[in-house]
């Protein structure tokens, strides 16, 4: 596949048009573009193709920050390339801009955004993507400027490398000597005040468990984050472990996706160490997946909830009451221990509190959690959802032993909130009862007449012998509540979420042995500069882990 890029459009979520680039060809107007893309109907497509235009049209297309991004192409081109793309161009509006993207920033700094646009893509073929590379092409001014720390951006006028002329590998010029390599990830002369490393590995979780709470499927996505915030050009070696040792990191880490900065035969010659030149600010470092059930001889070990080590579990029993009308929400809580008893060799244990006075790239994923660190981790933001059935009218008992409730009978799902202090060690029980729609025979009133008017007697009842009256009362009674049982099953839950996230603790026991600053293979550090260095761990389940009724 040879296709280009032909345009990039941008809407607001007014579906309002904010920015159109054109790279080549004639592509659609944005006015023509929307209508073709919203007719179809949602959820839409990733890559959506328009067989009717002139000539047929390939459309990709993104949400973020309630903005629409969309790239069409009228040859055949790879969709990741143009995908992938997208979302470069999100992240890198997000660096000069800043986050939050909003419709009236790009709008106010359309300078930027156009000079933005033209540098990462040349006449419709991908070029530098890189932030820290886009940092030395792009003028940004005013106040954007002063953000990004324009006055030490080399290469700007008024701009004077009085400082790095004493500093190995840099000329009196500013630039990088002669035998120093160009990075296109790492802009030249970084020069910091205080210098940091910081490392983030974030884990994401899915699990799905089944009504017996045997695990059908568990699995961590994993993302080590890293910030760089040194002077000169720097490199380093971070190793990794797994809780049965080092050498085991290539069986567990299974489908590693690395930052261009990481020397790929230094990973495969020794599994667990990546040895790189970072770029300047924050960047994810690689990426990963863990399959939390390990097969043997082929076929899935006998592992239960309780051997994934989750910080809760969940068990849901249904039908429960006289007319099977109740539903149960068991949780445990399980106190789970850290990453390690001490911090890694030369790296210190961060607590949100740390994090989030200087910024660093994991300080806005702790979600409110308050202390916590790989040696005392705190499990917070602890919701149980449970979707409940379209034909459910109302919940008309709810009864919690912690924690507190959010039920709209409109939203069709029950929110069981249990704050940080209440998620302590041990059970909480949440009981429900279910009430369904109306039916004919909900239409009665206490006194024994229906709705509609008519009477429910015969004129000869008072006649009738009294045992045959009790007995044909009882056996309606039973049918009746065989039939209610019957239709409260379909009311009942099929499955529960859980969501919650833990300061200092992985899934996988994935952790940080240490990160080494190579002295000799590094330029313009400076000597005797030791930079502070800081670790985080951090788990996240979204609705994650599922248990099926």
């Amino acid at each position: 596949m040879t296709g280009s890029i032909e345009a990039v459009y941008i809407f607001d979520e007014h579906n309002r048009p904010i920015l159109t680039h054109t790279y080549n060809s004639r592509p659609l107007s944005a006015a023509q573009l929307l209508p073709l893309y919203l007719a179809h109907p949602a959820p839409r497509s990733n890559l959506i193709y328009l067989p009717n235009t002139s000539p047929p049209t390939l459309v990709f297309s993104i949400y973020h920050a309630n903005l629409l991004f969309l790239l069409t192409s009228s040859s055949e081109i790879e969709p990741l390339l143009a995908l992938e793309f997208l979302h470069r161009v999100i992240d890198v509006l997000e660096e000069f801009l800043g986050s939050p993207l909003l419709a009236h920033k790009i709008e106010s700094n359309y300078d930027v955004v156009a000079q933005l646009l033209n540098e990462m893509c040349d006449a419709g073929a991908v070029s530098t993507t890189e932030p820290n590379a886009l940092r030395d092409l792009v003028e940004v001014e005013g106040w954007i400027g002063k953000l990004l720390g324009g006055i030490s951006i080399p290469g700007k006028p008024g701009f004077t490398s009085t400082s790095s002329s004493n500093m190995p590998g840099i000329s009196s010029s500013g630039t990088l000597a002669a035998n120093t390599p160009a990075l296109p990830w790492r802009r030249a002369n970084v020069r910091h005040t205080s210098n940091e490393l910081y490392v983030d590995l974030v884990e994401s979780l899915s699990v799905t468990l089944a009504p017996s709470g045997r695990p059908l499927a568990a699995f961590a996505n994993g993302t080590i984050a890293f910030t760089s915030k040194i002077s000169g050009v720097p490199d380093l070696l971070l190793n990794l472990s797994t809780p049965s040792g080092r050498h085991n990191v290539n069986s567990v880490m299974e489908l590693p996706v690395f930052h261009p900065c990481v020397r790929l035969a230094r990973w495969r010659e020794k599994p667990g160490e990546l040895s790189f030149v970072p770029p300047d600010g924050r960047f994810v470092l690689a990426s990963y997946e863990v399959d939390l059930l390990p097969f043997q001889n082929g076929k899935s070990g006998s592992t239960s909830a309780s051997n994934l080590k989750l910080p809760v579990s969940i068990e849901v029993k249904t039908s429960l009451g006289p007319t099977g009308a109740d539903f149960e929400v068991r949780l445990f809580i399980v106190k789970v221990s850290g990453q390690s008893n001490s911090s890694p060799s030369g790296l210190s244990s961060r607590s949100s509190s740390h994090v989030s006075g200087r910024g660093g790239f994991g300080s806005g994923l702790g979600g409110g959690l308050s202390g916590g660190s790989s040696s005392n981790p705190v499990l917070d933001d602890l919701v149980v959802t449970v979707p409940l059935p379209s034909d459910v009218r109302n919940l008309s008992e709810i009864r919690a032993s912690r924690g507190d409730i959010t039920y709209n009978p409109g939203d069709k799902k029950l929110d069981w909130h249990i704050t940080a202090k209440e998620a302590v060690a041990g059970g909480a029980t949440l009981r429900c009862t279910v009430v369904g729609l109306l039916s004919d025979d909900d239409d009665f009133e206490g006194n024994g007449f229906k709705l509609n008017g008519r009477y429910d007697y015969e004129e000869d009842t008072y006649q009738s012998a009294p045992v045959k009256a009790v007995k044909a009362a009882e056996a309606t009674d039973e049918k009746r509540d065989v039939v209610k049982v019957a239709q409260n099953k379909m009311l009942m839950p099929n499955s529960a979420n859980v969501s919650f996230s833990v300061k200092g603790w992985l899934a996988s026991g994935i952790r940080v042995e240490n990160l080494v600053v190579d002295t000799r293979k590094s330029r313009g550090l400076g000597e005797g500069v030791k930079p502070y260095k800081g670790v985080k761990y951090l788990t996240v389940s979204r609705g994650g882990v599922e248990i099926r009724c």
